[in-house]
């Protein structure tokens, strides 16, 4: 007869294996680092090259600033800033795909993408019409609340840790909202700091 711990073993396999087939689990801590990383640096640059500061460009389609010269150069900063994000975030999930032996193309992660990117696209929209508006001063606040639907949205489909992130993200965002002053800092805080901190924990929780 099995003994009590080849039945708990046998359990925990097969609690594994459920796990697996219904969630995606080759989310990796370094690709939360590194986007956090790139954030950082494209906020740095936004501030001291271009002297990028949504909260004092305006807020209003009547603002006198709302035509900022170098906004085309922000833009394509920030798309630069989401490449580099996505490539790390497609390259190191696929390594550990390969190494769980697992495809990174499955419907686990067909869920995950779509129930990430009905916000994001929803966001991104919302994004182009206050620029249009010349409403920079909510850009970053959009950003981050949209950003924090989305991951809170596909958390059902990975990680509990990304809801918890997402909620994070939410909250900036709403904070942010209020103190649009400070866009650029909470924009940092959350796409920058907060990546890190979960790419860290992470990476010390399951890749250890």
């Amino acid at each position: 007869m099995k003994k009590e711990k080849d039945y708990i073993q046998d359990i925990a396999e097969i609690r594994s294996m459920m796990e697996r087939s219904s969630k995606f689990l080759s989310l990796s801590g370094w690709a939360g680092i590194m986007a956090g990383i790139y954030a950082l640096a494209g906020a740095l640059a936004a501030y001291k090259i271009y002297d990028f500061n949504p909260g004092t460009i305006g807020n209003s389609i009547n603002s006198e600033n709302s035509s900022y010269p170098d906004l085309y150069f922000i833009v394509l900063l920030a798309l630069i800033i989401l490449i580099l994000a996505l490539g790390t975030a497609v390259y190191v999930s696929y390594r550990a795909a390969n190494k769980r032996e697992e495809k990174l193309w499955n419907t686990t992660s067909k869920r995950l993408l779509m129930n990430m990117t009905i916000p994001l696209i929803a966001g991104g929209i919302l994004i182009l019409i206050l620029i249009s508006k010349g409403m920079i001063a909510y850009v970053p606040p959009i950003s981050l609340l949209f950003y924090g639907l989305a991951l809170y949205s596909g958390g059902n489909f990975t990680y509990q840790e990304v809801r918890v992130m997402g909620l994070v993200q939410i909250c900036l965002g709403l904070i942010s909202s209020y103190f649009v002053e400070y866009g650029l800092i909470f924009w940092a805080l959350g796409f920058g700091v907060i990546h890190i901190i979960y790419g860290i924990y992470m990476q010390y929780k399951y890749e250890k």
